[in-house]
């Protein structure tokens, strides 16, 4: 029999989980301060420099923290419903619906991206080409800081949300994740880690942060 394939409706599994997802994440930053951060010095560092793409928005958290700081940012996702959810929690943001895989925007037309926890929904093997398709839109020297979890194989939840779908996530050293990077165009500019917070999936947390060659 053949294997299932990885998060074969990643989509459609982000549609039937939307509102209990948002109403466990949304404010989450608030309890959060190694991730606040990392995001400020982000946002310093992009504020007035042009557009930023949150890339799998979810219910619009983080691209919201960072308008907040003064990031002109929009969030993109691939699931329809997180998308109608983040209009209505950020009404005043833009936020789309699109493949990080296959972007709809011209070459080097961003100033920034950060992607918290969208590049491990895909399989392992698509990490370095997702990877290039972003550089591909970010401008010379524009910065990326992607937030993963850490460690070695896969996670899987069934049942998620009590919703009835799973999910697959995998894990990435932080060598890994820094080797991927380098292989799509980025240079590397710092790896660092937390461990979780009691109220989180019990992972190590990695954040990436580099630019574009």
């Amino acid at each position: 029999m053949e294997a299932p394939r990885w998060n074969p409706d990643l989509a459609g599994t982000y549609d039937r989980v939307a509102a209990p997802y948002g109403e466990q994440f949304f404010d989450e930053l608030a309890r959060k301060p190694f991730d606040r951060e990392l995001l400020d010095r982000f946002a310093a560092r992009l504020s007035g420099r042009g557009l930023v793409c949150d890339v799998g928005c979810g219910p619009g958290h983080v691209g919201r923290y960072l308008a907040e700081r003064g990031v002109d940012v929009f969030g993109l996702d691939l699931s329809p419903g997180m998308v109608a959810l983040a209009r209505r929690l950020n009404p005043s943001m833009r936020f789309e619906q699109g493949d990080l895989r296959a972007q709809r925007l011209p070459d080097a037309s961003l100033a920034g991206i950060v992607a918290f926890y969208s590049l491990i929904h895909l399989e392992r093997t698509e990490i370095v080409s997702a990877l290039t398709e972003l550089a591909r839109v970010l401008v010379h020297a524009g910065p990326i800081l992607i937030a993963f979890h850490g460690g070695d194989g896969e996670a899987h939840a069934d049942d998620w949300f009590g919703c009835g779908v799973s999910i697959d996530a995998a894990l990435y050293r932080p060598t890994d994740m820094a080797a991927a990077m380098e292989q799509a165009g980025f240079r590397v500019e710092s790896i660092t880690t937390r461990a979780p917070y009691d109220f989180e999936y019990q992972s190590t947390r990695a954040y990436a942060a580099g630019v574009k060659r």
